[in-house]
C-alpha cells in the first residue's frame, strides 16, 4: 500500500516550437504542395469526378493510417532530434533506424533541389518572349541561388524558417478561396463522372501520379527535437495536417468538376488550370503555387539535416555533424544538406531521380506501419501510447505502402528495398552463425544461444521490464490459480518458473523428483498454462528458496521477481519475509498472493491499488494491475488508485499528486483519496472501500530483523478484509522508473 512515481525529467535540450507553427503548419504546407496545382486537373479530366474522390480517399487513407501509426509510436516515448529516424531507432533498433535514416536524410536533401527547380521553372515562366530565349544556365542559377538563401535562412535560426510559413499558408489559403469564389460566381455545370482516361493510360496510373501529392504530412515530424512537448505536438499536428489535406482535396476537384469555365479536354491537359477558373487568376494562384513550392523548400532543410544530427548522435555519422549553433540549430548538418542539394543542381533535369525518391519516403512509411504493428504484438508492458491503433491496422498500412511502391515503378521498388537490406547489413556488423546438428533440435538450441547473447549484450531497460517469475506455489494442482496470475502478470510472453521444494536430504526423495515434475506438468497441461516446471531437494524452505533464488535462470533471463502463494501457517509467512529481505540485497522483486477464488468477480470488475507514497512499490503494483487488466476476462475491469490520508491539506496535495500521474504513465486509472475519519483505523477505512473490488493491491516492505512476526501478524489482519490480495515489493531496477 506504499509506492512513489517520479516526475518524468525534462528532456536536456528545450525546444521552442508548439503544435501550430512546429508541425502542423510545415506539414500541411507540403501536403498542399505542387501537385494540388499541377495534377488535379488532370486526375479529374482522365477519371472523373467518382473516381477522382476515390483515388483522393484512398490515398488518404494510407496516410491517415500512416500517422496514426507514427503518432502511437510518438506518444510512448520522447522523440528526440531526427522524426521518423528517432521513433524507427528507438522502436526496431538502431541497425534498421539507420538503414531508413540515410535514404530519409538523402531524400529531404535531394528534395531541397527539386522544389528549387520547381520554383525556379515557375517563376521563369514569366520570361518575355521580347528578350529572346532564355539562356540554357539561368535556370540552374536561380535554382542555385534559390538553395543558398533557404539554407542560409534555416541554419541560422529555425524560427525564421518556421514564421515565413505563415505568410505563405495565407497565399495558398488565398488561391483556393480564389478558386471558390470562380466558381460560385457562374454557372455551375454538370460534372462528369465517368472516367475517360484523355491522356493518362489506366487508374493505377493516375493513382501514382496523384499519390505524392498525400506524402508530406512527415514534415512536422522532422523538427521533433524543437518541440516543447513532441509526445502532445506530432500526433495533433500531424493528424490535423492530415485531416486538412483530406478536406481540401475532396474540396477541389468538386469544384473543379461543377466549374463552368473549363471542359474535361482542358482538365486533362498538364499545366495549373486553376487561373483560368480564379478569381484574379494567376494574380492569386501564382503566389499560392511559389509558396507551396517555398514552404515545400523550407520543410526540407528544416527536415534533412535534423536526420544528419541524429544520425551523427548516434555514432552512424561523424560526430562533428551533431553540433549546435548557440540559437539550436544544427548549423554544420544545414550547410552540409545546402551542399549535398546544390551538387545536385548540376544534374539538371531530375525526374528519375525524383521518383526514387518518392520510393524512398514510401518505404520509410512501410517502417512507421510495420514499428507500429510490431510494438502492438509484442507488447511490452511499457508500451502503452495514448493514441491506441490496432497492429492489423497499422499493417494494413504497411501492405497498402507496398503497392503503391510497386505501381510507381517497380524498379525503383525494389532498388529502394535493396539500398536498405546492404544499409540494414552494413550496419548490423554482427551476422547469426547457424550450425546444423538435428534439424530441429540443433537450430532451436543455436537461436537460442544467439538469442541469451544478444539480450546479455543488448541488456534489458526500464522500457523492455517485464516480470520473469520464479513462483514457488506448493502442490500446483491445488494451487493453479497462482500460475494463472502469474502468467496473466506477464500477458504469456515471459518467463514463469514454477518451483516445488521436497524438504529433505535422503536418498528416497531424490527418486521423488521426477514424478513430481510429471505431476507439475500434468497439472499445467490440463489447465492449458505455460510454464517451466522445477523440482529441488532442500534441507528446509527457507535456505532452500534462497539457494534456488540465487541460482535460478541463464543468461538475461533470470528472474526478476519471486512469488509466493498465501501459506497456511503464520511461521511460514515470517520466513518469506525473511526470504524478501535477502530477495531485495539481490535487486529482485517479491510477490505475495493471497487468492479467494471462492469470491466471484462482480459484473463490473474493479482492481484497487492502495497507494502510500512513501517507497516505490507504486510503480510495480501500478503496472502490475496493468498487465492484468490486459488479460482476457480483465479487459473489462477498472484500476482504482486510493490512497487515505490524515488531514485536509494532505488530501488536496495527494489528490492533485495522483491526478497529474496517470496521463504521465499512460495507464486508464481512477483515483480516489480519501479523508480518514478520526473514530476508524487506516485498515478499516481501507476494508471499506475495497470490500467489493475483486482485486488488491498492497505494498510491503522490509521489516527490520525480529519483527517479522509482528508485521506478518499485521499482513494477516489486512488481508482477511479483503478478497484476493496481492502484496508487492520493488526492488528491482524498475522501481521509481515506470515509463
Amino acid at each position: 500500500m506504499d509506492g512513489t512515481l517520479p516526475a518524468p525529467q525534462a528532456p536536456a535540450s528545450q525546444p521552442k516550437f508548439g503544435t501550430f507553427l512546429g508541425v502542423y503548419t510545415p506539414s500541411v504546407l507540403t501536403i498542399l504542395g505542387l501537385i494540388m496545382y499541377l495534377r488535379f486537373g488532370w486526375v479529374l479530366g482522365n477519371v472523373g469526378l467518382a473516381v477522382t474522390l476515390l483515388i483522393v480517399l484512398l490515398a488518404s487513407s494510407i496516410t491517415f493510417i500512416t500517422a496514426l501509426s507514427a503518432s502511437a509510436i510518438g506518444t510512448n516515448m520522447r522523440v528526440g532530434v531526427g522524426g521518423e529516424y528517432y521513433m524507427i531507432s528507438r522502436s526496431l533498433g538502431l541497425e534498421l533506424g539507420g538503414a531508413i535514416g540515410i535514404p530519409l536524410f538523402l531524400c529531404r536533401t535531394l528534395s531541397i533541389t527539386f522544389y528549387a527547380f520547381g520554383l525556379s521553372e515557375s517563376i521563369l515562366a514569366f520570361w518575355p518572349a521580347a528578350w529572346g530565349e532564355m539562356p540554357w544556365y539561368l535556370m540552374q542559377s536561380m535554382t542555385a541561388v534559390i538553395i543558398v538563401i533557404i539554407t542560409a535562412v534555416a541554419g541560422k535560426s529555425a524560427a525564421v524558417a518556421l514564421k515565413v510559413q505563415i505568410p505563405i499558408m495565407i497565399a495558398v489559403g488565398l488561391s483556393i478561396l480564389a478558386l471558390a469564389a470562380g466558381v460560385f460566381t457562374t454557372d455551375l455545370a454538370t460534372p462528369e463522372l465517368t472516367s475517360e482516361y484523355r491522356t493518362a493510360p489506366g487508374f493505377w496510373y493516375v493513382f501514382a501520379v496523384f499519390f505524392p501529392a498525400v506524402t508530406g504530412f512527415s514534415a512536422g515530424i522532422g523538427m521533433s527535437g524543437d518541440l516543447k512537448d513532441p509526445r502532445r505536438s506530432i500526433p495533433r499536428g500531424t493528424l490535423l495536417a492530415v485531416l486538412t489535406g483530406t478536406l481540401v482535396y475532396v474540396a477541389i476537384p468538386i469544384l473543379l468538376a461543377f466549374s463552368s469555365k473549363t471542359n474535361p479536354e482542358e482538365l486533362a491537359e498538364p499545366g495549373i488550370i486553376w487561373i483560368k477558373v480564379a478569381v484574379l487568376g494567376a494574380w492569386l494562384v501564382y503566389p499560392g503555387v511559389w509558396g507551396a513550392l517555398l514552404s515545400s523548400v523550407f520543410g526540407s532543410i528544416l527536415g534533412g539535416p535534423r536526420v544528419l544530427q541524429a544520425l551523427a548522435k548516434d555514432g552512424l555519422a561523424p560526430r562533428f555533424l551533431a553540433k549546435v549553433s548557440p540559437t539550436g540549430q544544427p548549423t554544420i548538418a544545414t550547410w552540409v544538406s545546402g551542399g549535398i542539394a546544390l551538387v545536385a543542381v548540376a544534374l539538371g533535369g531530375l525526374n528519375t531521380v525524383a521518383q526514387f525518391v518518392t520510393i524512398l519516403f514510401l518505404t520509410l512509411y512501410v517502417t512507421i506501419n510495420l514499428s507500429a504493428a510490431l510494438e502492438k504484438l509484442v507488447g511490452d508492458p511499457s508500451y502503452r501510447p495514448t493514441i491506441n491503433v490496432p497492429w492489423y491496422v497499422s499493417l494494413l498500412g504497411t501492405v497498402g505502402a507496398i503497392m503503391v511502391m510497386f505501381l510507381i515503378s517497380p524498379l525503383a521498388c525494389i532498388l529502394a528495398i535493396a539500398l536498405e537490406v546492404v544499409l540494414f547489413w552494413f550496419l548490423r556488423r554482427r551476422a547469426m552463425t547457424r550450425r546444423w546438428g538435428d534439424v530441429r533440435a540443433g537450430f532451436w538450441l543455436s537461436l537460442a544461444r544467439f538469442s541469451l547473447l544478444k539480450l546479455k549484450e543488448h541488456g534489458v531497460d526500464p522500457r523492455n521490464w517485464r516480470p520473469q517469475i520464479l513462483l514457488f506455489a506448493g502442490d500446483v494442482g491445488k494451487r493453479i490459480g497462482l500460475v494463472r496470475m502469474a502468467n496473466n502478470f506477464n500477458q504469456h510472453r515471459g518467463v514463469v518458473t514454477v518451483c516445488d521444494l521436497l524438504v529433505g536430504g535422503d536418498e528416497r526423495a531424490h527418486t521423488a523428483i521426477q514424478a513430481h515434475r510429471d505431476t507439475i506438468e500434468a497439472a499445467l497441461d490440463a489447465e492449458g498454462m505455460v510454464a517451466f516446471s522445477q523440482v529441488n531437494i532442500v534441507r528446509d524452505f527457507e535456505w532452500g528458496a534462497l539457494t534456488i533464488i540465487q541460482a535460478n535462470g541463464l543468461g538475461g533471463l533470470r528472474p526478476n521477481t519471486v512469488m509466493f502463494g498465501w501459506p497456511e501457517k503464520e511461521e511460514r509467512l515470517e520466513a518469506m519475509l525473511r526470504i524478501m529481505r535477502k530477495v531485495h540485497q539481490l535487486g529482485k522483486s517479491t510477490i505475495i498472493t493471497r487468492l479467494k477464488w471462492a469470491h466471484e468477480p462482480g459484473r463490473q470488475k474493479r482492481i484497487d491499488v492502495w497507494w502510500r507514497g512513501m517507497q516505490n512499490n507504486g510503480d510495480l503494483m501500478l503496472l502490475l494491475a496493468h498487465l492484468l487488466n490486459l488479460n482476457l476476462g480483465w479487459t473489462d475491469a477498472k484500476i482504482y488508485v486510493r490512497s487515505v490520508v490524515n488531514d485536509a491539506d494532505e488530501l488536496a496535495q495527494i489528490t492533485a499528486n495522483l491526478r497529474d500521474l496517470m496521463p504521465a504513465v499512460r495507464i486508464n486509472a481512477e483515483t480516489e483519496v480519501i479523508l480518514k475519519p478520526a473514530d476508524k483505523t487506516v485498515i478499516q477505512v481501507m476494508h471499506e472501500a475495497s470490500a467489493r473490488a475483486d482485486v488488491v493491491f498492497l505494498g510491503l516492505f522490509c521489516p527490520p530483523e525480529g519483527e517479522e512476526a509482528s508485521y506478518a501478524t499485521r499482513l494477516i489482519h489486512l488481508a482477511e478484509g479483503f478478497n484476493t490480495t496481492i502484496f508487492v515489493h520493488n526492488a528491482g531496477d524498475f522501481a521509481g522508473r515506470l515509463l
